[in-house]
This record gives structure tokens, sequence and C-alpha cells, in this order.
């Protein structure tokens, strides 16, 4: 999809997303929170139905009657035009959002005593004691708002879309008269066209170096880019026409931007035949080494196409979305065609009640997707759902043009569907699979060190400092689906008074800082933490170190009074070898376990994964540092040897990843400062 960054202000505008959530009968309701690991919705549900209808009878006092007198309340008050109801329980926790055309006649649904219901939906109605209606204007209203409570509230019934990652775009800016090329997620707010969206940052990072060889387009800041007296190194190797010190002037460098810009936006066959043109006029007038440049774009061109897979001949803009279910669990593959390019593919796995059918997954899975999201032209599906009309509409109010959702039977469309389905049906297998593996390794590491039960959140904890200089501590997460990466937290170590390289200290501050915020978590906090349905407490605390730091966290916890969480320390082998480790728990000897035990080795990952967030986030302190010291906080490095350095890499980021021979090479540096520069960007972190 390309845009320009005003018309993605008018569509946040609009604010809500299209919603898929159907006006499906009540029977279509989402179950709540299914295990991953156990997926047995229906039986646990109808085992619980005997007691709810013990409790309740058919005119009793139950939960059961006093959801349906809630719900009859609600009916009383209901206008018959469009609208949202939420459901809510005594604590004031919306249960379901959904949406109807009669609102009236939707509810009065759920109000029928005498209708058989599913064990899923009495469960809901018995837990109902509050329901809210919102009137819309028209059902597209509904539709929109409907997806963005859904997505914000994250109801117990409804399907949920879990997606923590933003998309990333290409922007060529539009604020400077010799536009930058960049990778760019969150909002578009910035002036410029935007591009998008890939479905990773690695795609989005080769296409633009690609881009950057076939149309050397500047990818420099904008101050960096006033600064420069002479081209930098990108401008050597040809990936810059060096605008920063005229090397080429305005028209020809608006050409290029323009040539990148009808390139992304899908004339890129036009572009490769204006190129080869010049390339075959170059060589006729015998200019060879001009020749020999549209030659080279000509390639760079062609290498971002044979890199994208799957192009289709005939749909230029469209999302393929397919869905396959397996095992009581859904996936939802989503493929992003653009300017009739494949910009990758993203495998999605929505919470659902496993009773669903595809097509009411798929529905609700779109609303969802869409509510961040401007939505292209087609949107090509593997199943045809519900109120596809309605959707479909709703999705051109939000995005400001016609969008059109189909279910393809035949031609390149199909073949389209047919591989996102045959994709979502391998990701799904390899999901199942590492479900299945992980509840297992958890089951055994619960015997292992005699838990007990498998833990459903495990955080890890490390620290990193250069002699005690931009300390920095991490957590990391993992449960029964791997590592939750949108649970990761770092912590800045902000205490004054602690002796530099004191590991003790450092890693005291980061656990009162994290359980006591935990135990009187701020308003807002416990909102989030009530929402979401991943544990925030621990069950088991790991630690790098041996039983000197085993027993420093025990003394943290006792004086938090914390005494229901297991912990365990985890000493490196000698010589640092892996497979060596000494496993230290409160009040039981150490345990060593067999070099090739698996759960050996899934404690060794979980170390080494919260090493190396913490390892990362220490060297952005640092960057961070060096950007506002430069050069001259490395001893022996003045003003004119960073002059000399920076002249002849170009960049403060070229200079870092040069080796020690390149460094050796400036003109005034050393062999000795050499190395000082090479360890400076380098260090080994304590």
């Amino acid at each position: 999809m390309v845009h320009d960054s005003s018309d993605n202000q008018d569509d946040r505008a609009r604010k809500s997303p299209p919603a898929a959530a159907s006006d499906a009968p009540p029977e279509r309701l989402a179950a709540p929170d299914v295990d991953p690991a156990a997926a047995g919705g229906d039986d646990e549900d109808d085992a619980l139905l005997p007691d709810i209808l013990e409790e309740s009878g058919t005119v009793g006092e139950g939960p059961l009657a006093i959801g349906h007198e809630a719900i009859e309340r609600a009916v009383r008050l209901a206008p018959t035009s469009p609208g949202v109801y939420r459901m809510l329980n005594a604590s004031a926790d919306v249960l379901y959002v959904g949406k109807a055309k009669n609102v009236k006649k939707r509810l009065s649904s759920y109000a029928r005593q005498s209708a058989p219901l599913p064990a899923r939906i009495l469960r809901m109605i018995a837990a109902t004691v509050t329901v809210e209606i919102v009137s819309t204007n028209t059902e597209t209203e509904a539709l929109l708002l409907e997806a963005n409570l859904i997505k914000q509230l994250r109801p117990r019934f409804n399907v949920q879309l879990r997606d923590d990652k933003s998309f990333p775009y290409i922007l060529i800016t539009g604020d400077h008269w010799a536009p930058q090329i960049l990778k760019h997620r969150g909002a578009q707010t910035r002036p410029g066209r935007y591009f998008g969206p890939f479905a990773s940052a690695g795609a989005v990072n080769r296409t633009i170096t690609a881009l950057q060889r076939a149309f050397l387009i500047r990818s420099c800041t904008d101050s960096f880019f006033e600064s420069r007296t002479r081209p930098c190194l990108l401008y050597q190797i040809r990936r810059c026409a060096g605008p920063c010190t005229r090397e080429i002037d305005f028209g020809g460098y608006s050409t290029l931007v323009r040539e990148a810009s009808d390139f992304l936006s899908g004339k890129s066959h036009a572009v490769k035949q204006e190129l080869a043109g010049e390339m075959e006029k170059a060589a006729n007038e015998l200019e060879f080494e001009r020749a020999a440049l549209y030659r080279d774009r000509l390639a760079a061109l062609s290498a971002i196409q044979s890199q994208q897979g799957i192009n289709p001949r005939t749909v230029e803009e469209a999302d393929v979305f397919a869905i396959h279910q397996e095992g009581g669990f859904s996936c939802v593959e989503v493929f992003f065609f653009r300017t009739g390019q494949n910009w990758g593919n993203r495998a999605y796995f929505p919470r659902a009640e496993k009773s669903f059918t595809p097509e009411e997954v798929l529905g609700s899975f779109l609303a969802q997707f869409y509510d961040d999201k401007p939505p292209p032209k087609n949107i090509l599906l593997s199943h045809e759902i519900e109120e596809c009309e309605l959707l479909a509409n709703a999705l051109s109010i939000k995005a400001g043009h016609k969008v059109e959702v189909t279910a393809p039977k035949r031609g390149e469309k199909k073949e389209l569907v047919t591989h996102a389905l045959t994709n979502a049906r391998e990701a799904l297998g390899r999901k199942l699979a590492d479900t299945a593996t992980q509840s297992r390794l958890l089951e055994a590491m619960a015997t292992t060190l005699n838990l007990p039960h498998p833990p459903k959140r495990i955080e890890v904890y490390d620290n990193s400092h250069i002699q005690g200089t931009n300390a920095v501590g991490a957590m990391i997460v993992a449960g029964p689906d791997g590592f939750v990466k949108n649970q990761y937290r770092k912590f800045n170590i902000k205490s004054e008074g602690i002796t530099p390289g004191d590991d003790f200290a450092m890693m005291r501050e980061v656990l009162e800082r994290r359980f006591k915020r935990l135990i009187n978590p701020p308003e807002e906090g416990a909102a989030k933490a009530k929402d979401d349905d991943f544990p925030q407490w621990p069950d088991l605390v790991i630690i790098d170190g041996g039983r000197g730091q085993l027993n420093a966290v025990r003394e943290i916890f006792a004086n938090l009074g914390l005494t229901q969480v297991s912990l365990m320390s985890v000493a490196k082998g000698p010589d640092r070898d892996a497979g060596r480790e000494t496993l230290f728990m409160p009040e039981r000897e150490a345990i060593k376990l067999e070099p090739r035990d698996p759960v050996l080795y899934f404690i060794q990952r979980l170390r080494d994964e919260a090493h190396r967030f913490v390892i990362g986030s220490h060297r952005k302190l640092r960057k961070k540092d060096i950007r506002e010291a430069g050069l001259q906080e490395i001893p022996g490095i003045g003003p004119s040897r960073k002059r000399a350095l920076l002249h002849h890499f170009g960049t403060l980021k070229e200079i870092e990843r040069a080796s020690i021979a390149d460094l050796g090479k400036v003109p005034g540096v050393s062999a000795e400062s050499a190395r000082r520069i090479f360890e400076y960007f380098h260090p080994q972190p304590g």
C-alpha cells in the first residue's frame, strides 16, 4: 500500500478498525481463555453445565438466573437500531463485545431461557451482571466500533487477535530538498510517502539496501547531511548520489527519487525499461563507465524482485488471508502483495474456542487486524465469511477508497490463496510441535527441580555493565508457548550509592523495583494485568550466579515477604563451559544435570536469552553515550584524529564496524590508537 502521511491522519481520525465479529447468533461466541497446551474447551464447558443448571434451576436465584435478569433489564431499554453491547461481570470486567443491526432483538436471543444454548454461552450469561449499550447510526459504524473495543478490551468470550508487533514501512521523506529513504514503524506523522506494509524488518532492510544501489538515495539523517564537507563512504561504494556536497544537482536527485517512488508504486517495468534505455544510450556513446552504473542499478532492481519469491502477474495490490484449523487451534497466514510484488508474510494464532468454524474465526480476525493498518484495494480469503459486504463497506470507509473482500474460486488469485493456505497448514504444524515440546520441557523441569507444578511463567534476570558504567538489568519471560517478548523488561540502574561493579546491589535494585510494582501496582498497571491472559506473577525466578547470589536474592525476597515464588540460580561450569552448569535452589544440595539433559539445555536457553537481551540493552545505552560524547571519550583520540576518522569512514557507525587493521590505515592513527578505538566499541561486558 502506498500512501501519504496526510491521508493516514484522516484514517486515524475515524479511529475504529473494521471488525469482523459478525451479527451471528449467540452460539458463535468465543470461549474464554483456552489453554493452548490442552485444547479441550467444549468438554470443560459441558462439565460445568450441570453445576450451573443445578445452582440456577429454571426459576432459581443462581448466577444463571441473575444473568438472565440482567440481560432482560437491558432488553427493556435497548434500542431497535444498530449498536454495540458489552456484557460485564461483577468486577466490571468486559466479558463480551458484540454488535447488532437490532440490539433489542439480539439481546432478546440471550434472554430466552427456553432456547437451548451451548455451555460456553450459559457460562457467559451466568457471569453477567450488567449490559452496556452504545447506539450507532449505521451497522457499519457498529462493526468498526466493535472491532476497536475487542482489540482494546480483549474480552474473554471474543476471538482475540494476539499481535504485539507493528509492521515496518519504507518512508521516502518529504520535508527536505534531498529526500531520505528509511525504515519506519509507528504513527505515520512525518511528511513523505509510505510504502508497505512489509512482513518483517529484515525484508525492509534488504529492500532499502537494494534501492540504495538502484536509485542512489541517501539514508543518512538530516543533521549528518547538513554537516558534510565531503561525500561519505556510501558515495564511494555507489550507494548514494552525494547530494550533501552537491555531487548531483537538485534536478538529477529529484529524478532518482521519482524513479524510486515509481518503482515502489508498481511501475517497476517502466522504470527498468527507462534504465535499460539509458544504459544502451551510454554504451552507444562509448561512455562505458556511465553504462556500467546503469547496469548495476538494473541488477539491484532485479535482486529486489528475485528475493521476494512468488510475485503475481495480475494482482497489483492485495492482502491474502488463509486459515487452517487443527487440534483445536487456528492459524491465519497473511501475505502482503503491493505493486505486484510479494512483501512478505506472517502467521497469526488467534485465541478462539475450538468449536468455532474457520469462517467465524477469520471474520472476527479481519476486523481486528485492520484496526491500526490501512487496508489494500483487494482482500483475498480462503473461506467465505458472513457479512462480507458489510466488512468491505466498513474497510472502504476506513481506507477512503473502495475495498473488495472476496474468496476467489479460480485463476491466479485462487493460486495465491492456495499458497497461503499451504503456509498456514505448515505454520500451525510447527506451532503444535513447539507447544507440545515446550509443555513436556516444563513438566520435566517441574519434576527435576521438585516444583509443585509445571511453571506457567518463568522470569530470568541478568545485569550488564563495564566497570560500573551504563549499568542495566533485564528480565526475560518464558511460558507454555516459549519466550513471551512483550513481557520483557529492562531496568536502568538508578541508585547513586551503588559501588561500580557491585552485582549484588544492582540485582537488589532490579528485583525490588520489579516486585514492589507487582505487589502494589499502579491503577493503570492493575487494569492492564487484569486484561492480560498471561499470568503476571512468576512461578519460578532464575538468576545468573552461584550460591552467594542465590542467598542474596533469598534475603531480598524475605524482606519483600515473597514466599510462594520458587527460586534458582545457575552457575557457569569450569572455564564457563556450557553443559557443566551447577543449579542451586534454597534448602537443597547443588544439582548437576547430565550435559545432554533436555532440561539443562532448556535452562541454558533461558539464561542465554536473558544474557542476549541485557547485552543488547547495555549496548544501546553505550551507543547513546557515544553519540552524546563523541570519540573524544577514547583516551588518546582528540579533535584531529576524530576528524581524520570521520573523513576516512564517513560515519560513526562505519568506525564502529571497522576492524583494527582498517582503523590503522587512517592517517595519524597508530596501531595502539586503533586498538583503543576497537576495544572502545567492542568491550567485554561484566
